[in-house]
């Protein structure tokens, strides 16, 4: 039923002069769901998750979040819808410049000082779900590993409480032991707080455990969507050449 969804796309695209990177795109999330998306670079991933947050404008198609279409909100509809959103970055996109418990309040604060106690409490609070002590509060972000990095900026992304997380490559430039410690901490985060999750990734072992279900783009169109247990057993020429990294197949 449509109530159940939180996030629909229908037939969405988007093109930058001649090259169409979506081209029709149809996919629906249903609340609570941790819904990964698969495919090659350049494939449009990236395009079709920021048409979802609003920062690129499709050429045509709706895309509802809670059944309002976000393609035709006024600008402080827009604002409004994305107070529901948090994002994990590729690269965490910490503010070097900022002590980390600023960092993980930025949403709450947009990097103003006010209420700081409470900012602090809140930052220790959030840093402890994704395992970081307090004793990180007051490190900037180049004194932390990589993998602290990503942790840190998982405390930003759900310090606000968003209704959806996004997920840009969590576990890229991570070695697998970190990467594991992420796909962990997003798993558990999903099933405590309750929030309805998207995830792009090259990282099949990320999908595997993350993911409810995936789907696959390519060539601008969904082509597969199914549970993660069928991921290696989908049917799909395209998916089982990307997940196999097969040179041969019908991916060119």
């Amino acid at each position: 039923m449509a109530e159940d969804f939180k996030i629909v796309l229908e037939d969405v695209a988007k093109a930058f002069g001649s090259n169409r990177v979506l081209d029709g795109v149809n996919l629906e999330i249903e609340r609570g769901e941790s819904m990964v998306i698969i495919g090659q670079s350049g494939s449009g991933k990236s395009v079709m998750l920021k048409t979802i947050l609003g920062l690129i404008k499709p050429d045509r198609g709706a895309i509802r979040v809670d059944g309002r279409d976000l393609t035709h909100m006024s600008n402080r509809e827009l604002e409004a819808a994305r107070a529901k959103f948090g994002m994990l970055f590729q690269g965490s996109a910490l503010f070097d410049s900022l002590p980390i418990w600023r960092n993980v309040t930025f949403a709450l604060t947009q990097g103003r000082a006010r209420d700081t106690a409470n900012m602090r409490k809140i930052a220790a609070e959030n840093l402890e779900r994704v395992g970081l002590g307090s004793s990180v509060l007051d490190l900037r972000p180049s004194e932390l590993s990589g993998g602290m990095q990503k942790r840190v900026a998982l405390a930003r992304a759900i310090a606000p409480r968003p209704e959806i997380i996004f997920f840009d490559e969590p576990t890229t430039g991570l070695d697998p032991i970190r990467a594991d410690v992420i796909n962990d901490l997003i798993v558990e985060l999903v099933e405590e707080l309750g929030v309805t999750a998207l995830t792009i990734t090259h990282d099949m072992a990320s999908a595997r455990k993350i993911a409810h279900r995936v789907a696959m783009l390519y060539q601008g169109k969904i082509v597969w969507r199914g549970p993660r247990d069928r991921l290696y057993d989908s049917g799909n020429p395209y998916v089982d050449q990307f997940v196999q990294g097969r040179a041969e197949g019908p991916i060119r």
